[in-house]
């Protein structure tokens, strides 16, 4: 899928720094609508730092940063969506209610329509007869479904997602990319995944954005032009690999 067309997230020239130290130089980024991105780089080159950006959770910055042709700054950060590492949920809450604060803040969860869309959520991420289960009464697995289900509420128009699967054991993780990949095919939202994981990467994604240095820029950018659904074990996934890993300099 080329990201040339409209794109629905578009990064130019995008500059970070915390104070003397420079985080990101010169980041340019265009991602199409319904694309499927990940950005992979070793630690401390800025990826967590590019997400929090486009989030809008960092709003001191050069450049510029668009969702929907709106800057991050002017609003555009509504329609952007976050899935973070741990799934950081309520644990007095149940799964519906977790997923509700992920609504609008203007949307009443008790509406039919409101919990209509929270119930489609839930069993979209495969937790149907689940929904009033608690925190501590779901593997880590399930409770990253949930975050991912609250990350859909607002129906944004990007989701983020900061290494969801990191803290998941291989088989487990490998359960959770194929119920985000039927998620993201399902649903057709435009994701930005940050990951240290290539096998990840590349299984998953359209495109391997690779970040390096300190700070943090734009080394290479890999196509995966293999058809879905893939194989991990495919020879062509399997080359890809390789020359992200020759890009990161592994």
């Amino acid at each position: 899928m080329s990201s040339d067309a409209d794109p629905v997230l578009a990064v130019d020239d995008l500059r970070k720094r915390y104070g003397e130290t420079v985080a990101l130089d010169g980041v340019d980024l265009a991602v199409a609508d319904g694309e499927f991105v990940a950005v992979v780089g070793p630690s401390g080159c800025g990826k967590s730092t590019l997400l929090r950006v486009l989030s809008g959770l960092e709003a001191q910055f050069d450049g510029r940063v668009a969702v929907g042709g709106t800057d991050v700054r002017a609003g555009g950060s509504d329609d952007v969506g976050m899935v973070f590492q741990e799934p950081r949920l309520l644990g007095w809450a149940d799964v519906r209610e977790n997923v509700a604060v992920g609504l609008p803040a203007d949307v009443d969860p008790e509406r039919p329509a409101a919990r209509d869309r929270v119930d489609d959520l839930i069993e979209t991420v495969g937790l149907d007869g689940f929904a009033d289960s608690r925190p501590d009464e779901l593997s880590g697995g399930m409770a990253q479904r949930v975050s991912l289900a609250r990350g859909l509420a607002y129906d944004p128009a990007v989701l983020l997602l900061d290494e969801p699967f990191s803290a998941l054991d291989r088989l487990t993780k490998a359960d959770q990319q194929d119920h985000l990949l039927d998620v993201w095919e399902r649903r057709g939202t435009t994701v930005v995944l940050v990951t240290h994981d290539v096998e990840e990467a590349v299984y998953l994604a359209d495109r391997v954005v690779v970040l390096d240095g300190q700070p943090g820029t734009v080394a290479s950018v890999v196509d995966v032009d293999v058809e879905r659904p893939r194989e991990r074990a495919d020879p062509d996934l399997v080359a890809l690999r390789r020359e992200v890993t020759d890009a990161l300099g592994r």
